[in-house]
Formats: C-alpha cells, structure tokens, sequence
C-alpha cells in the first residue's frame, strides 16, 4: 500500500498549498503571516567559468555559490526578523555564522527538489497567499501591505512561500514516505496509553447536584511549550571532541542560570535549525514530545531550565516556555440535566457514547512520479493513453501492475478500503468524485500523476480503527522531526560543503 499517498493529520509546521489541494496548517500560516520571515530567494545561480564573485564567496555547496553580498542581504533581514520578534541579535559573526547555515541548507534542498523535478508554480504560490490571509482573517492585499510594512519586499516574502511549498513537498515525499510504524509498535503504544481508547462517555446522573461555583476544570492533553539550545556533536566525532563540546554546554547553561537571554543565547550559539527563531520550537501536547525530552522537563515549571540532555545528536538544553490545559467553563449551577458536551476533537476528549460510522471508499490507483526526465506533460501523457486502453477494455489491474510506480503496483494499484482524510486532498477529491467503476481523468499530486479506480463503497463502525489511526498519528508526530533532521544530515553528508567562513567545516561533509 502506497503509505506516501495518505495524507498525515499531524501535518507540520511546512505543510502547505500544493497543486490546490493541500492543506496550509494554521501554524505555518500564522508564522508566515506574523512572523513575517525574512528570506531572500536562495542563491540559484551556479558558479560561472573560474567562480568569480566582485563580492566574494561565502560558500560553495556542490557547483552553486553563496556570495557575500547574498550573504548580507539575508543577515539585514534576519536582523530586522529577531528584531520584530524581540530576540536578541547577536554579534555580527555569530549572526553570519547562522544565517550562512541556513543558506546552505536552504540551497542543498533546492538542489534535491531540482533532481527529482519538484517544481512550484506561481498557482501554488498565489493560493497559499490566499490561505494565509483567510487565516489571518484579512484580504490578500492587506497581507501585501502589512509585509511591506516590516521592511520585506512582496517579491521576497512569495520567495519564502515558495520554498516552503518545496521543501514541505520534499518533507513528505523522503521522509513522512520512509517512517515504518509497525501494528506492534501501536499496539505497544495503545497498551501504555490506557487513556486513549476511544468509549462512551459515561452517562450524567439525572438530576445531578450542583457544585458551588466549580473552577474552571482541565481539558484535553497538557500542552507544553519547548525552546531549545543544541550543541551538536559530529558523527563518529572522537571521546575528546564529545567532551569539548559537553564543556561548551555547560558554558552555555552557566550563562543561562546567570541570567542570559534564552533566545538570545539560542540565536547565537544553537545549532538547532530554531536558532534564529531563539531556540522556539513550537508547542505541542506534552506526549507529542521526544521521551527524552519528556523525562527531563517532567518537574520543571513554565520559564524554568532543564539540565543537559545527551541525545545523538549532541546536547540539549531546554526551556519550558509554557505549560497547562486548555481550560472550559465552569457549568453553571443547575438541577436540570445538563446539556450534551459540544464536539471536541478525538485526540483530546472521548467520543460521545455510540459506534463511529464512517463511510470508506475501496480503490486503486496507478502513479507515474515526476522526476527531471519525467515532466508533469509526459506523465499526464502516459495516464491519458492508459486511460484510453482502459475504455477499450484492458484491466486497470494488469496496468497497473505494469507501469505504476508505487508500491501498490503487484497488488494491481490496490489501497484497500480508505477513510475521510487518508489520502491526500487532490487525491481524495477526484476519488470522491467518481461511481463506482469509474476510472479518473489524471490527477496531480505531490507524488506525482495519478489514475484512479474507484470498486466500491460501505459504511463502517471506525471505533477500533480510530483509535489505531490516532495512535499511528502520535507516534509520527514523535519521529518525523528528527527523521527530517537524519534526512538534512544525509544531503550535506553526500554534499560538497566548502564554507569559506569556517574553515573548521569546510570541504568534503
């Protein structure tokens, strides 16, 4: 079954507009919008003959430069971002060593996307201006006029949409694609969550007596709010160099507890990819959260310090933002029956008493991947001739066992039975669109083209399946974020890195 086609619940921070049919979070809209990032379009432009710059180059990432003068332009903006948000800035050379970083990343996933023929179009863009402003509950204009207003020009901030549209694309399809979630590892995780099974609620006495005047009472998951420092430590780095950098920690947590600027101190000596954000990385319920991390602030209060985590990638330090409940009103008292509880979402509060019917479609599917030799013309060419050997009689089946590329592709294209939301938007509305038997026109994705087949429909009691559904969620939630940093790791592992600014890293990574 084709995991990568199913679109995740727990999108994060970078899902965006993809093709019209993909979703915008409201947490990358908020930070797109309020934040305002400040970005310049990556440097594309590869080294000409001899590589000479009037400016000079910070850094050559396989054949492409970073200049200088790129280099500034990024800072003076970055500047003007910590300084809206209330970050410390810090001294010029740390600011350069972290934006330069930030560059090379930048470029090294531009690069990935130009091998496997990830392109995003203005259509991409301008919608994902769109959800922006619906979100922030104000007209496309007005968002031009507001980013304008923090000194980021409307060509820069479309540049930023566009490279979270490219890098969310590249996030789904080489690292939500490659996460293995086991059915033993959600059984293990349904046996240690005891709470999470979705039951009826327990029925309310009739005339319950009322309480004087309750307080407002707890609701949902805890939701804590993490910053965090990271010193990172090399892979295969030696006991001596592990113990400089441990050092270089305890400096660090020194300089906190004598009352440093958190994000200040993040700014300027994290390696974390949040270090310009001052170490924020966001907040989310508190099981969502590495284990690691989870033990560690296990008593700490809101504004307090953890001590120093070891992980494989370093050390941590964190910081706990924020921490509590959402809260609901108290009931006011009654000796009638009380109401029945407003819809909460699953995750957070059990279903109301009765089974959970939803409706599931059973269908196939045959894709055909863009790539740099594979453009979205040719693919929708391909599918448009299958697509008529099919109305002529041949099996949708057999073809799709012969010219898919997805991992259904021996079992005929067949995803099984799908429910609401399993599959990503432009998949699921064309699929929802067709009768039973149909065969669809060619439907873009960010997997690439697809013909759909759908076999039938039924109704079904989703009670158990939910509650597996919601467990593989959280555990995704829990992997895909140091899965994307592996996945970073292996781009400037397999890359020619030559930073011009730290001699110490440069060359071969």
């Amino acid at each position: 079954m084709m995991s990568g086609l199913r679109h995740p619940a727990y999108a994060l921070s970078l899902a965006l507009i993809l093709g019209g049919s993909a979703l915008l979070p409201a947490q990358a809209a908020d930070k797109a919008a309020v934040r305002h990032p400040a970005a310049t379009s990556r440097p594309p432009a590869a080294a000409p003959a001899g590589g000479q710059f009037v400016d000079g180059i910070a850094a050559i990432v396989n054949k492409q430069v970073i200049t200088l003068g790129q280099l500034a332009d990024k800072m003076a903006l970055v500047r003007i971002q910590m300084q809206q948000q209330r970050i410390p800035v810090p001294d010029d050379a740390a600011l350069r060593r972290q934006v330069l970083q930030q560059m090379i990343n930048g470029l090294l996933q531009d690069q990935e996307a130009a091998r496997v023929g990830i392109r995003v179009s203005d259509e991409q863009v301008r919608r994902a201006v769109q959800t922006v402003a619906q979100r922030n509950r104000i007209s496309p204009e007005q968002l031009q006029k507001e980013i304008v207003a923090t000194g980021m020009t409307w060509d820069q901030y479309q540049a930023e949409l566009r490279e979270q549209i490219q890098d969310d694309i590249l996030r789904q399809r080489f690292v939500e694609d490659h996460i293995n979630i086991s059915d033993s590892d959600i059984d293990a995780f349904l046996q240690t969550h005891a709470n999470m099974p979705i039951a009826p609620a327990p029925a309310a006495p009739a005339q319950p007596e009322p309480e004087p005047q309750p307080a407002p009472q707890p609701t949902g998951p805890e939701l804590v709010e993490l910053a965090q420092i990271l010193i990172e430590v090399p892979d295969y780095a030696s006991e001596q160099t592990v113990a400089e950098k441990r050092k270089q920690a305890e400096a660090v947590l020194r300089k906190l507890k004598s009352g440093a600027s958190f994000a200040g101190v993040a700014a300027a000596s994290s390696n974390g990819p949040q270090a310009l954000q001052g170490g924020d990385m966001g907040i989310r319920p508190l099981k969502d959260w590495p284990d690691l991390f989870v033990r560690a602030i296990a008593d700490t209060p809101p504004g307090g310090l953890s001590g120093i985590i070891q992980s494989g990638r370093g050390f941590h330090i964190l910081k706990v933002v924020r921490r509590g409940y959402a809260q609901r009103p108290a009931p006011k008292p009654t000796r009638a029956a009380p109401p029945a509880p407003a819809p909460a979402p699953v995750a957070q509060q059990p279903a109301a008493a009765g089974p959970m019917m939803v409706t599931q479609t059973h269908a196939r599917h045959i894709l055909i991947k863009t790539s740099k030799v594979m453009s979205d013309d040719k693919a929708r060419g391909i599918l448009e001739g299958l697509r008529t050997r099919i109305e002529h009689g041949e099996s949708f089946t057999e073809l799709a066992k012969r010219y898919s590329q997805d991992a259904s592709a021996p079992q005929g294209g067949d995803l099984g039975w799908l429910n609401p939301g399993e599959t990503v938007p432009a998949f699921e509305q064309a699929m929802n669109g067709l009768q039973d038997g149909q065969v669809s026109q060619p439907v873009k994705s960010p997997f690439g083209w697809h013909l759909i087949q759908v076999e039938g429909r039924r109704t079904k009691n989703m009670e158990q399946e939910f509650r597996r559904m919601q467990a593989r969620r959280e555990l995704m939630e829990r992997r895909i974020g140091p899965a994307y940093e592996d996945w970073l790791d292996q781009l400037r592992g397999q890359a020619y890195i030559d930073n011009r600014l730290d001699n110490s890293r440069s060359g071969q990574q």
